[in-house]
């Protein structure tokens, strides 16, 4: 396939049980070469998603192409293509990294010669290379994401499917996977499934909002933050002014632009409805009360202002 074949087109996939829309006529598409992330809360369809596109389950409405690939007529093609990792991957404890990963290369039919340069790979790539002949057992919770990132990619698929992969990690665990999936961009197309946002926005070049199993957002992440409006100023003072702060907050909350306003201590922060006309009138009301702020600034919003946002306008 050439890179102007989406990764993954999904037209009305829609996946019911019983009585539940888990997944409501989704509409999707993830540019080849990209780092993807599909957001939601818990329950919003992520996991689903990902299990139609692994072939786990099957849609009840709907199509989905993998690499231009229709899964149900071309399944061993698209199986070849996706490498997954689930949300709790479970391994041997007894085993060792190198012994997991010769297993996985026997269940892709390949020869010794093949098995041992290519575990040596995934080894490098995953940061596991002198962890190799330690047993699983042991390994952190951060190991073993990277160990389920190196057995997902062992037969190097063009798409690496991951389901909230820093769920369940500490900071230097996360810091680890994060940094790994980093390092796969251009390499291969990844799709994330996730709720932390702080991730998503540091490491994805596209995102997706899902809620109640319907899309309510696709959008490029950089694209998505440059075009929406801040709404949110940071007035800082010199400590010696913290009153005159004070008494200019009282006078930002009475302004009809204003939304809410909070003082700490010689900080103020902003929340306007209207920032056309909230952004020179907040400018005009520190010179006539005097204030001289040493920093004022409009706050861009994170993907998570963004997220909740999205989601409240669709509840």
């Amino acid at each position: 396939m050439n890179n102007q074949t989406p990764a993954i087109t999904c037209l009305g996939l829609t996946k019911t049980f019983r009585d539940v829309v888990a997944l409501d006529h989704l509409n999707l598409e993830v540019p080849a070469g990209s780092i993807f992330g599909f957001l939601g809360t818990n329950g919003a369809g992520k996991t689903t998603t990902i299990r139609l596109m692994t072939g786990l389950s099957k849609p009840t409405a709907g199509s989905l192409k993998i690499l231009g690939l229709d899964p149900m007529q071309h399944e061993m093609a698209v199986k070849q293509s996706i490498g997954y990792l689930p949300q709790s991957p479970r391994f041997y404890g007894w085993m060792t990294p190198i012994e997991m990963l010769d297993y996985i290369g026997k269940l892709h039919h390949d020869s010794p010669t093949q098995r041992k340069q290519r575990i040596q790979e995934v080894l490098q790539i995953s940061g596991l290379e002198k962890a190799g002949k330690r047993r699983i057992a042991g390994f952190s919770g951060g190991m073993l994401q990277r160990l389920g990132i190196a057995q997902a990619i062992y037969h190097q698929p063009a798409i690496l499917l991951l389901d909230e992969p820093t769920s369940s990690l500490d900071p230097a665990g996360r810091y680890e996977v994060l940094e790994l999936i980093h390092s796969l961009r251009e390499q291969l197309t990844v799709f994330i499934s996730s709720h932390i946002l702080e991730d998503i926005q540091r490491i994805c070049d596209h995102v997706a909002i899902l809620n109640t199993g319907k899309l309510v957002l696709q959008a490029d992440i950089d694209t998505l933050l440059k075009k929406t409006v801040s709404n949110t100023a940071l007035v800082v003072v010199d400590e010696s002014d913290q009153a005159a702060l004070t008494d200019f907050a009282k006078a930002v909350q009475a302004q009809p632009w204003t939304d809410t306003c909070e003082v700490q201590k010689n900080s103020l922060t902003v929340h306007v409805n209207d920032p056309a006309a909230g952004k020179p009138a907040l400018l005009q009301l520190c010179a006539r009360l005097n204030l001289i702020p040493e920093k004022l600034e409009w706050v861009h919003p994170t993907l998570e202002d963004i997220f909740l946002k999205v989601s409240k306008n669709h509840e």
